[in-house]
């Protein structure tokens, strides 16, 4: 049904990664592994979404990267269908379902979140930060899962909830960095990230 409205199968997958990882850019083979599509297929939906303004392109260091446009007119309309993998196709994105559930499962995560490498702000320093009550045994293979889905080395911090906001209160440098760079929020259970109520509060209400 998705697939007869939006026109493809191979436009649907790409919907479905860039709505689901705002602010994080992907070059053509990298995306072409992630949804398992032929590569001439996903070259010719990437031109058409860009061509529509729904995704945008940049070229660093000899390589395009595409990422999803939220300045496009109908970006709010097209996350809600496709910003959390509700569609039941192959694609199995590392920070979306099961593996969200993975990362939940390391600990009691109140924020996590993807930034340098993912999003070519490679000056943080870090590329995944974790805060929160986890299992360090835990975390260290999930990260190395991770790297081996990335293909590359991943930069990663973790704290717990009260040193992050111990740092945040004295304006801490290297937390400052992260906070100021592009990133991909996972989990924000404070909602600071976010306007939504923080997970607490909501549960309150209910």
């Amino acid at each position: 049904m998705i697939e007869q409205l939006f026109g493809s199968k191979t436009r649907v997958k790409l919907l479905q990664l860039f709505y689901s990882n705002p602010n994080r850019s992907f070059y053509v083979r990298e995306i072409t592994r992630k949804i398992d599509e032929q590569i001439n297929s996903v070259r010719r939906e990437l031109a058409n979404l860009l061509s529509i303004g729904i995704i945008s392109s940049d070229d660093q260091q000899n390589r395009l990267y595409y990422e999803v446009n939220q300045e496009y007119e109908h970006y709010k309309a097209l996350a809600a269908i496709f910003g959390g993998h509700q569609l039941a196709t192959p694609v199995a994105e590392e920070t979306g379902g099961d593996g969200l559930k993975a990362l939940k499962a390391i600990g009691n995560v109140e924020i996590a979140l993807l930034t340098g490498v993912f999003t070519r702000d490679e000056g943080v320093g870090v590329d995944f930060l974790v805060v929160g009550d986890v299992n360090h045994t835990q975390l260290d293979k999930y990260v190395a899962d991770f790297e081996a889905k990335e293909g590359k080395e991943i930069r990663y911090t973790s704290m717990t909830y009260p040193d992050y906001q111990y740092r945040k209160q004295i304006n801490d440098r290297f937390l400052a960095t992260v906070m100021a760079a592009k990133k991909q929020v996972l989990i924000d259970k404070h909602g600071e990230f976010t306007d939504k109520k923080p997970e607490k509060e909501a549960k309150k209400e209910k």
